[in-house]
């Protein structure tokens, strides 16, 4: 794989996994447009932590006070004290529908699920809920107000995920909305949530991985691009719900639909 068609696909990947417009969709719909070859596990890896490196960086006075309180939470016999406790057990029980989606369905995402009809579909769908939920959520409560049903409602949410065109993000966020999150705290909420399942998924992969691809530029070009264009995304969206709707990414998922049913009709 060449540096700059590294460069691309990691842009396009910290951009569509933070932005509620599906990553999965883009890494799979941009080879397909170019036809160019589809670009194999280890760069999927290498893209997928240079995000995870993102909402670390991000978003490190929550994880370090998260360490903190982990390390009190062990010294109180897994008894928590305060919401910061109670938030590492919402993340981790969150974390565990997603990862049972990608054990069990890995396979039939990784073939049946790929197919542009059903990213079609998705676009559309999620897209609308996303905008359906922004109206109708109550958003009043911030970070520290999330319960144990909101985790699992986001968790459940974030399985959905698994099939390409869905959208981590939009999902998530989705699922905060509906739970009564503000806007910004909704989408803070989704890209935590991320780590943990971004993380378990690169530690099952990178063992299947030869060295040689570890140890390839393409690979480090990748995952530096992801992490740049990742954390300018975060700053980005986290910026502009505030003042504007989530209806501007439905308009662009439904955009995107658009343009990949006018590429199957000339394809034939």
């Amino acid at each position: 794989m060449s540096i700059y068609w590294a460069t691309i696909l990691g842009a396009v990947q910290g951009i569509t996994e933070i932005l509620p417009i599906s990553s999965s969709a883009h890494l799979v719909l941009f080879p397909w447009f170019f036809s160019a070859q589809d670009q194999g596990l280890a760069f999927d890896v290498a893209l997928h932590l240079g995000s995870l490196l993102a909402v670390i960086i991000a978003f490190s006075a929550e994880w370090l006070k998260l360490l903190k309180e982990g390390i009190k939470l062990i010294e109180n016999k897994l008894k928590p004290e305060n919401h910061s406790q109670k938030m590492i057990y919402y993340l981790i029980i969150a974390t565990i529908p997603g990862a049972l989606a990608g054990y069990f369905l890995e396979e039939v995402a990784e073939t049946t699920f790929r197919s542009p009809y059903i990213i079609v579909f998705t676009l559309v769908f999620y897209g609308l809920l996303l905008y359906y939920f922004e109206k109708k959520g109550s958003k009043a409560k911030s970070f520290s107000d999330i319960t144990l049903k909101d985790a699992l409602t986001i968790g459940v949410a974030q399985a959905l995920a698994i099939v390409p065109g869905t959208s981590r993000s939009g999902v998530t966020i989705s699922a905060g909305l509906f739970s009564g999150l503000k806007k910004e705290e909704a989408a803070k909420f989704s890209f935590m949530l991320s780590a943990p399942i971004i993380l378990g998924a690169g530690l099952v992969k990178i063992p299947d991985i030869p060295v040689s691809e570890l140890t390839a530029p393409y690979f480090w070009v990748g995952l530096a691009s992801s992490l740049i264009f990742a954390l300018i995304s975060i700053r980005f969206i986290l910026r502009f719900v505030k003042e504007r709707s989530y209806g501007w990414f439905t308009a662009y998922r439904i955009a995107l639909a658009l343009v990949i049913l006018t590429v199957l009709l000339v394809r034939g």
